[in-house]
């Protein structure tokens, strides 16, 4: 059973999108990821994303990934929101993980927008309105054109958001002006999917987060809506202020490869990493820590 949701909330505020951690050998390590779920959740997250870019969905087999759900559902499912990703650029394999991820007992699905085909706007709805359809899951969209090369335009934003399953969206877009548009107009429960925009996302009607750096500063992502909601919006802009240097530092490179260095030196699981991406080197680990830091992580 999942955490209670409201409307406004539907998925909890502060979600991270989890890595997956790799045994030695490159296997799943589903004991590690049952931990790290665990530190998670207990450090403030009431949500985890699971099978995202962050969780290296694109190199990790179907199976690994009900696998991953169940195991982390098991371990925190009633503490914490456990969202799937299951978009792809293929609606039928979609459709397929989406289905896998119900009966694995994730509470949501996370669908990205398809990346490298490049489909029009209908084909964008159509799309995901077929993923929402094959479930009784909530849907949350995710909307990040640097990587799928397409950007969902608020129409289309607004279609989707009649459908009774879609209620989130994941704004990766860099675009406030749009997000503005969106959230007034489509009755989305919006969350920031860039971290340094987490503070200006909330200015203009988003109500949480899905973070890669809420693997390290939870609690203070926990602190900054806390207190923009409370409105005290000088609280939060300190906040925000303070954690520039970790906002910045965790996306030197790709942020799975820094994510999963940060951790190995806190000592919690995370792995190798799955080609074709690589462990951080030396001189990234040097200024990982000096960025971190700098923010009030000291590993």
């Amino acid at each position: 059973m999942a955490p209670t949701s409201t409307s406004q909330t539907p998925f909890g505020r502060v979600l991270t999108a989890m890595v997956t951690p790799f045994t030695a050998d490159g296997g799943l390590d589903l004991d590690g990821a049952q931990r790290l779920a665990t530190h998670l959740v207990d450090s403030g997250n009431d949500g985890l994303v699971l099978n995202g870019t962050t969780g290296e969905s694109p190199t990790t087999s179907d199976a690994e990934k009900a696998q991953l759900v169940r195991a982390v559902v098991e371990a925190v499912g009633d503490r914490a929101h456990i969202v799937a990703g299951v978009g792809t650029n293929d609606t039928h394999h979609s459709v397929e993980l989406a289905r896998q991820a119900e009966a694995a007992g994730a509470h949501g699905l996370l669908v990205v927008t398809p990346y490298y085909s490049k489909p029009p706007q209908e084909g964008l709805y159509r799309h995901s309105v077929t993923i929402a359809d094959a479930t009784e899951l909530p849907v949350m969209l995710y909307d990040i054109p640097g990587r799928s090369g397409v950007a969902l335009a608020t129409e289309t934003l607004v279609r989707l958001g009649e459908h009774p399953r879609i209620v989130a969206n994941k704004d990766a877009k860099g675009d406030l002006g749009a997000a503005s548009w969106a959230i007034a107009r489509s009755g989305l429960a919006w969350y920031s999917g860039d971290d340094i925009l987490n503070l200006p996302l909330l200015s203009v009607g988003a109500v949480g987060v899905v973070s890669v750096v809420g693997h390290l500063v939870a609690a203070e992502l926990r602190a900054l809506l806390d207190a923009y909601q409370a409105g005290d919006v000088a609280k939060a802009t300190a906040i925000h202020q303070g954690l520039l240097p970790v906002f910045s530092g965790m996306f030197r490179t790709q942020g799975v490869i820094l994510t999963k260095a940060a951790l190995t030196l806190q000592g919690h699981p995370a792995g190798p990493l799955r080609l074709p991406l690589v462990s951080a080197t030396p001189e990234e680990i040097a200024q990982l820590r000096e960025d971190l830091a700098a923010g009030g992580v000291h590993l």
